[in-house]
């Protein structure tokens, strides 16, 4: 029983990993051939998925490597995976319905207090490695407005797009001789790595300043 639950587990582990790399290749190829419209496709794309995760920012750091202008990987970039994160507020926004008119009035305070704080707190969810629908789900199944949670999502994506691609384009000379165009895996644990500092840099800031 032991040996089937690991050979299970080692399966699991493969059929990630091809599924990884197939939609790397896909997205890769689809930015490539349709360039920024294509970066917003792969962008909404890897937004639009819930459960299986795209890598469309390891696609933006690898297209900054390769000289593509940091602003217009920004815009489109940005614009694409907020708009994908629109499927987490829509799905939290329909799904609410089967909640009582009553348990939602008890919520109304909750909405209330994220009036204050959302536009922040959608920013940093938007800008770092944190989860977005765990945010994005509970703020469309408190109706809250779309507007305020869509304009900082947008900020937040599209700086994230920027200082991805800023990078890459900044160390192209250094890390492109060192791994190479297609080197996946890399790519993803770099931009992983730099996708965390700049959550440990919003962690230092007193936003109670601000």
């Amino acid at each position: 029983m032991c040996k089937i639950k690991v050979i299970s587990f080692k399966l699991f582990i493969q059929l990630k990993e091809e599924g990884f790399n197939l939609s790397w290749e896909w997205l890769s190829t689809l930015a490539t051939q349709w360039g920024f419209f294509g970066v917003f496709l792969t962008s909404f794309l890897g937004a639009l998925s819930i459960i299986v995760p795209i890598p469309y920012t390891v696609i933006i750091f690898t297209l900054g490597m390769k000289g593509w202008n940091p602003l217009l990987l920004a815009v489109s970039g940005g614009l694409g995976s907020a708009f994908g994160e629109l499927s987490g507020y829509a799905l939290g926004y329909y799904g609410g319905k089967i909640i009582s008119e009553e348990r939602r009035r008890k919520m109304e305070f909750f909405v209330k207090m994220f009036d204050r704080y959302g536009p922040v707190l959608v920013f940093i969810f938007a800008l770092t490695p944190l989860p977005d629908d765990l945010l994005f789900i509970p703020l469309g199944l408190l109706r809250y407005k779309l507007l305020n949670m869509f304009i900082p999502c947008l900020l937040g994506k599209a700086l994230m797009c920027y200082i991805l691609a800023a990078f890459g384009n900044i160390t192209k000379d250094f890390l492109l001789p060192l791994i190479g165009e297609e080197n996946m895996m890399t790519t993803t644990v770099i931009t992983a790595i730099l996708l965390t500092i700049i959550f440990v840099i919003l962690l230092k800031v007193d936003w109670e300043k601000l």
